[in-house]
């Protein structure tokens, strides 16, 4: 069975085919995108240069998820990330973006767990205090941004109010993303 923590080494050939070195057979972008949705990383590498093309592909997913209509990005959010490459920002963003998206990953992580378990997930309060400041600076102060998640099992009483409050957030965010689109 391969190492799950060594990146899965895809093999670009001269004819631009992507071969995966695991399975001995050729993949799409999209079974790529779906290796990284199951949480594996990938690693794309020229085979006749070994030149590592793995950000060129995986920018190229983003464009084709984003052409499609599965719109992630809010164009203010491109439009500051272009402008993060004609600034001296640029030295800040990749580290702000790393760390956000992790902070947004491990906060995922443990609302499932609290959810599952019934519990009230302990610093949530924080957490959304971040994440609102993350979207706040991402989409130039266009408002709140609550996270929030929906489970079979009745919540308690007093995490319901709060769970009703996350909910309201997230879909006002989502009402504002749509007009943004």
């Amino acid at each position: 069975m391969a190492d799950d923590k060594k990146p899965l080494l895809i093999k670009r050939y001269a004819s631009r085919r992507l071969y995966n070195t695991e399975t001995s057979d050729y993949v799409t972008l999209e079974d790529i995108a779906g290796f990284i949705r199951d949480g594996r990383e990938v690693q794309i590498v020229d085979l006749k240069t070994g030149d590592d093309l793995t950000r060129q592909y995986l920018l190229q997913i983003i464009a084709e998820h984003e052409s499609r209509g599965e719109n992630v990005l809010p164009v203010s959010v491109l439009n500051d990330l272009v402008r993060s490459y004609t600034t001296q920002a640029t030295s800040v963003v990749p580290q702000f973006l790393q760390a956000s998206f992790e902070m947004l990953r491990e906060g995922q992580e443990k609302m499932m767990e609290s959810m599952g378990g019934g519990m009230k997930m302990p610093g949530l309060e924080a957490m959304q205090a971040q994440q609102e400041a993350f979207m706040k600076a991402m989409t130039g102060g266009l408002g709140n941004w609550g996270a929030g998640s929906t489970t079979p099992e009745e919540p308690k009483e007093e995490e319901g109010e709060d769970l009703d409050d996350i909910k309201k957030q997230l879909s006002e965010l989502q009402d504002k993303l749509n007009k943004l689109s």
